[in-house]
């Protein structure tokens, strides 16, 4: 792609609603509410993907990932790669801090971070080649190529095919799901082929606020629990013409989501899983009062309980007035929206980490912070199109930074990975990633492989039953690998 060609897509991009969580069907729902409407052909499929699915699974340590998401693209200049010899064009306002990593600076925004730089690894050279949000967050999660835009997925995301994986292994022993979202990235990610058994248990509100609370786990009355149990009785009836068909005996597999559901409700084990409440008032303040801060407590809570994949993005209020990183002139005054959110940010995350490793979670648990892309270097000016936390009223003008796929940056903790370091490096204005450039697929293989799941020959059938690479590119990146 050349320089003269800018990846910025369109500016004016949706606003709150277009990161905010979906009405997509939770864990409890197609576990026991479609009990009775699932169709012969959708079972059937289910179960024979789960049988392949078996037969490519390998004996695997419960390791688990957290995936922090940065909606919308966090600037990497602003942050972690910042150019402080950049003309002004292209360098912000914001002064470079030293980290605990020698050579390694950050921009002011991250002082909390900067002083833990030793927890984590930076890769600076992240690239892909899709500039919209669609084809840049399906690139990078799925590792679909396309760089079109598109209203749904072609591939699974990796969490998906990670929960197809370890699901295929048998009956849990472990009350929890294997796949949680927390607040997670719901827009321009699914399980595609897979199906909606394997998309996340998600948890949605506010976990800072005094009446969260997560519906349909840890039932105590024994009525509710009756009626469950005759519903489940009930769906095995219905089941009976169908297991006549069967055999080859797949129909276990539908029989596990219906277990694992019904355990989620029964087991007085998951409520407190997800009770905050049972952290002390100091861990808590830690992490920072407020959702974020508590969604990534709730997130580490899960993992150390036994949930296996856990994805949580960082988007609504926090982020300014169009609720998520989107930083156009037209969306938010880019260096107002970065000091808006850095301190609850900076808070979060590096609790985050400090935590993973004080509780002896670092050689089990990898932590990923990304978005789907960087921000322009090059700074532009447009009027806003509305007043709000980090944007002025309509009609002024201010500054902003738009898509940038070509370079930006993310953090790795955790995972046994040897930490205090960055990997790659961008040029001068920080517009291309010109050393140790890694790819969507690398992304992918790295997580993969963390999760014990060789990437380059795990296939999975699609719709029409074609084998599928579950990432047909790239490579674990070395220096992220325990």
């Amino acid at each position: 792609m050349s320089k003269s060609r800018k990846t910025s897509a369109h500016k004016c991009c949706p606003g709150p609603n277009n990161f905010a969580a979906s009405d997509r069907r939770d864990f409890m729902r197609l576990g026991l509410a479609g009990f009775a409407s699932l169709t012969l052909p959708g079972v059937m499929r289910l179960r024979a993907a789960s049988a392949a699915a078996e037969n490519a699974s390998s004996k695997q340590t419960k390791t688990a990932v957290i995936m922090v998401w940065q909606p919308g693209g966090c600037s990497h200049i602003d942050t972690y790669d910042p150019k402080p010899q950049a003309g002004s064009e292209y360098r912000g306002p914001f002064s470079t801090i030293p980290t605990k990593v020698p050579g390694l600076q950050f921009t002011e925004l991250l002082p909390r971070q900067a002083k833990i730089a030793d927890k984590f690894t930076v890769l600076r050279s992240m690239y892909q080649n899709a500039g919209g949000h669609p084809a840049g967050s399906m690139q990078l999660l799925s590792g679909d190529s396309d760089t079109r835009d598109k209203p749904a997925p072609r591939l699974p995301d990796w969490m998906s095919v990670a929960n197809y994986m370890r699901s295929a292994k048998g009956p849990r022993t472990n009350p929890l799901p294997v796949y949680v979202g927390v607040n997670p990235p719901t827009s321009y990610t699914g399980s595609a082929y897979l199906g909606d058994a394997y998309a996340p248990f998600s948890v949605t509100g506010d976990p800072s606020s005094p009446n969260f609370v997560v519906p349909n786990i840890g039932l105590t009355d024994q009525n509710e629990i009756n009626r469950l149990g005759r519903r489940a009785t009930l769906r095995q009836k219905l089941d009976t013409i169908e297991r006549a068909f069967d055999q080859q005996g797949e129909l276990g597999a539908l029989d596990q989501f219906e277990t694992q559901a019904m355990t989620l409700l029964t087991n007085p084990l998951t409520k407190d899983a997800f009770d905050l409440s049972k952290e002390d008032d100091r861990t808590r303040d830690r992490y920072g009062r407020n959702t974020w801060g508590q969604q990534l407590l709730l997130a580490r809570r899960l993992v150390e309980a036994g949930v296996e994949v856990l994805t949580s993005s960082l988007h609504g209020p926090l982020c300014g007035r169009v609720q998520n990183w989107d930083d156009h002139a037209v969306n938010h005054h880019v260096f107002d929206a970065l000091r808006f959110r850095a301190e609850a940010y900076d808070q979060a995350v590096s609790a985050l980490i400090e935590d993973i490793y004080e509780r002896g979670l670092d050689k089990r648990v990898l932590v990923v912070v990304t978005g789907e892309f960087g921000r322009t270097p090059t700074i532009s000016y447009s009027p806003s199109t509305g007043a709000g936390n980090a944007s002025a009223p309509a009609g002024t003008k201010q500054p902003g930074r738009d898509h940038w796929p070509r370079a930006f940056s993310n953090l790795w903790a955790g995972g046994g990975i040897e930490t205090g370091r960055f990997i790659g490096a961008t040029d001068k204005r920080a517009e291309d990633s010109v050393d140790r450039r890694c790819g969507p697929g690398d992304f992918l293989a790295t997580i993969y492989h963390h999760l014990g799941i060789d990437s380059s020959n795990t296939l999975i059938k699609d719709f029409n039953g074609r084998p599928t690479p579950i990432v047909d590119h790239g490579k674990p990146i070395p220096e992220l690998i325990g």
